[in-house]
C-alpha cells in the first residue's frame, strides 16, 4: 500500500490523491504540513519539509510531478503516452503548471485566506495574470481534447487541479470554451470530486 503524506487543501497534494484514484492504487493518506506541521518522521523522509511525499515500499519520493510520473510509470502506463513527442508535449503542460500556480498566488491567498477580494491591487493583478495564462491553455484545447493528447492522462492532473481553484475563487474571469468544456470533462474522471472540489482553505 502506497503511502501519501500531506494535507489534502494543498494542491500538490491534491494532484497525488486524485491519482491514486484514478489509478485504482491501494493508499492511505497521512496529513502533514501547514497546520498539521512536521513530524520528525516526515522531516526524515523530506528534509525539505514540503508535501507531498510518498511511500512505495522501500522507496520515498518527493516532488508533486515526479510522484506522478513515478505512478504512472509504475502503476497506471495506460495514462502515459508511448509516444515520445506526445509524452513530452504532456509534460509541457506539467511543468507549465509551476508558473501557473505562482499567477495565480496572490488572488487564492488574497481571496481564500486573507479575507480581500478583487477590489485588492494584488488579487487583481493575479486575476489578470491567471486568466491570461488560462487564455494560453484554451487555445491548447481547442486543438486537443487532454493535455496528454487524445485520451486523459497524468499530464492533465497537474493544471487539472489548478482549473478548479480558477472557477471557484470569487472573481472575474475571460470567457474560455475550450478550458471550461476540459473543466466539465475533468469533473466526471474519477476521484476528482472528492479530492480536487473541496473547499478551499
Amino acid at each position: 500500500m502506497i503511502t501519501i503524506w500531506g494535507r489534502l487543501n494543498s494542491h500538490n497534494v491534491k494532484k497525488i490523491a486524485w491519482a491514486a484514484i484514478a489509478m485504482d492504487l491501494p493508499h492511505r493518506r497521512i496529513d502533514m504540513g501547514g497546520a498539521f506541521g512536521f513530524t520528525p518522521e516526515y522531516i526524515a523522509l523530506n528534509p525539505n519539509r514540503m508535501i507531498p511525499a510518498i511511500e512505495d515500499g522501500g522507496l520515498v519520493l518527493w516532488e508533486s510531478n515526479a510522484i506522478l510520473r513515478y505512478l504512472a510509470d509504475a502503476y497506471a502506463p495506460q495514462l502515459r503516452s508511448d509516444d515520445a513527442a506526445e509524452r513530452a508535449q504532456g509534460d509541457k503542460w506539467m511543468d507549465w503548471q509551476f508558473h501557473f500556480a505562482d499567477a495565480q498566488r496572490d488572488a487564492f491567498l488574497g481571496c481564500v485566506r486573507q479575507g480581500k477580494d478583487a477590489s485588492d491591487p494584488a488579487v487583481a493583478r493575479s486575476a489578470e495574470v491567471s486568466g491570461a495564462m488560462m487564455a494560453i491553455l484554451d487555445a491548447e484545447l481547442g486543438v486537443r481534447p487532454w493535455l496528454s493528447g487524445q485520451h486523459f492522462g497524468i499530464a492533465d492532473i497537474p493544471m487539472g487541479v489548478y482549473v478548479h481553484t480558477f472557477y471557484t475563487l470569487p472573481l472575474t474571469r475571460p470567457d474560455l470554451p475550450h478550458l471550461a468544456a476540459w473543466y466539465a470533462r475533468l469533473q466526471r474522471q474519477p476521484g476528482y470530486a472528492e479530492t480536487v472540489m473541496i473547499p478551499l482553505t
